[in-house]
């Protein structure tokens, strides 16, 4: 029910107005963000590099309205891959394609993105396509093979959510075409007719998914994306079995979230944290209290400090 809750808000207009403008709210959500600024978020990763953690950046936003807003994201994106050379920083970034234009045109989307990866691929930066709700995960599979196959980008990778029933014939047809992939639980409130209702059920096809697109490949990527320590140690422990190199996989966290065992896993294996930043940070925050009720409990210690 908790879950539900925060996944509600998340998308609720007049919950977005209240809590962008309470000082608690936006104190408390820098558990989880860089910050608002370019600058923080590069200095945050400046950081986790020294301690051998990677990291993904991302600028927060989505369902852009307006053709005009799509090229602010543009340029912040081409922005940070320019910082991310010029300070020699372990990093890629992550978008979505709703904050590129998506709702408003596919096409404009895939101009928006060419320019973003164009950039990108000159200085080999890496760059993954979140996914969003499962209204855009057809398209976003389908975009995201028209920009490696027919536009080139080799630099190019994104995500598969074990809690959709679609996802294994998703995940059997990317390993087959050796995909870069992140694969996470999911973060979105979807019906049982599409997704596992139950956890267990999802941890379950998480665990499937990862040894399957570990195992049936030599040219696949798998991200491996979770805070859920059960999946960790079966993942650490499917590695050594299976004797998986180094070059096909890494560990993926967000920010704010266990950082002790980000730092434990960075010792042995290539680990990447989520960096997000920007004034958008509402979605993303409740995204986080739905995810873990730790969180609510911590939300609500601080708010009377």
């Amino acid at each position: 029910m908790m879950k539900k809750l925060f996944l509600s808000l998340s998308t609720a207009g007049w919950a977005q107005n209240i809590a962008s403008n309470w000082p608690p709210a936006r104190k408390l959500a820098r558990r989880f963000i860089a910050g608002e600024t370019i600058c923080e978020a590069i200095e945050l990763t400046k950081q986790l590099n020294k301690q051998g953690i990677e990291v993904t950046i991302d600028y927060l936003g989505e369902s852009v309205k307006e053709t005009e807003d799509t090229s602010r994201v543009v340029t912040t994106y081409q922005t940070i891959v320019r910082y991310i050379m010029e300070h020699k920083l372990l990093a890629t970034i992550s978008l979505k394609l709703t904050h590129l234009g998506y709702d408003i045109s596919p096409e404009l989307c895939l101009s928006n993105l060419c320019k973003i990866l164009t950039v990108a691929k000159q200085v080999d930066v890496g760059v993954t396509i979140d996914m969003e709700g499962s209204d855009y995960t057809e398209e976003t599979l389908e975009l995201y093979r028209r920009l490696r196959d027919e536009h080139g980008f080799s630099n190019l990778g994104t995500v598969i959510q074990a809690y959709l029933y679609r996802s294994e014939k998703d995940m059997d047809r990317l390993t087959r075409e050796g995909a870069h992939i992140r694969l996470c639980k999911g973060a979105y409130l979807e019906p049982p007719t599409i997704a596992y209702p139950s956890k267990s059920d999802v941890d379950q096809n998480f665990l499937r998914l990862m040894r399957e697109y570990l195992v049936n490949s030599s040219s696949s990527y798998l991200a491996i994306a979770t805070h859920d320590e059960k999946m960790l140690s079966a993942a650490e422990n499917l590695i050594e079995e299976e004797q998986i190199p180094e070059y096909r996989y890494e560990f993926q966290m967000l920010f704010g979230i266990r950082t002790d065992r980000q730092i434990e896993l960075s010792r042995k294996h290539t680990m990447r944290v989520y960096i997000p930043f920007g004034e958008a940070w509402y979605p993303y925050f409740m995204r986080r209290l739905a995810e873990r009720p730790a969180n609510v409990w911590f939300m609500a210690k601080n708010l009377f400090k």
